[in-house]
């Protein structure tokens, strides 16, 4: 999972995290139960640019399909696509900027934390 945070400087960083998963019998392997308090389904168009921004809440994102790009305050830019994970927490400064980068739209889930 890549985890969005702002560090303390103001801007925004990438942080790759791994989830901790425990064997759970015969249904396989299961991480530690993450409180939520809501789920958000979102559909971008083909050609979603965003421009700088804080996120909202810290929240989970999880890609459906489609493919963005995102960029943080340090200048790093990475692709993500259906099936990847994000953990958005750069809830204060100039945040992160993301656009579609293959012209579909985007299909996600935002699990809220806060």
């Amino acid at each position: 999972m890549t985890r969005i945070f702002t560090a303390s400087d103001g801007e925004s960083r990438f942080a790759d995290v791994d989830v901790p998963l425990a064997e759970a019998g015969a249904i396989g392997r299961l991480s530690e139960r993450v409180a939520a308090t809501g789920v958000i389904f979102r559909e971008t168009p083909a050609d979603y640019d965003y421009d700088w921004h804080p996120a909202p809440q810290r929240q989970y994102i999880v890609l459906l399909d489609g493919e963005i790009e995102i960029t943080v305050g340090d200048g790093e830019t990475r692709r993500f696509r259906g099936g990847d994970v994000l953990l958005v927490e750069d809830t204060t400064g100039r945040g992160h900027r993301t656009r579609t980068v293959n012209g579909r739209s985007r299909r996600s889930l935002f699990v809220t934390l806060d």
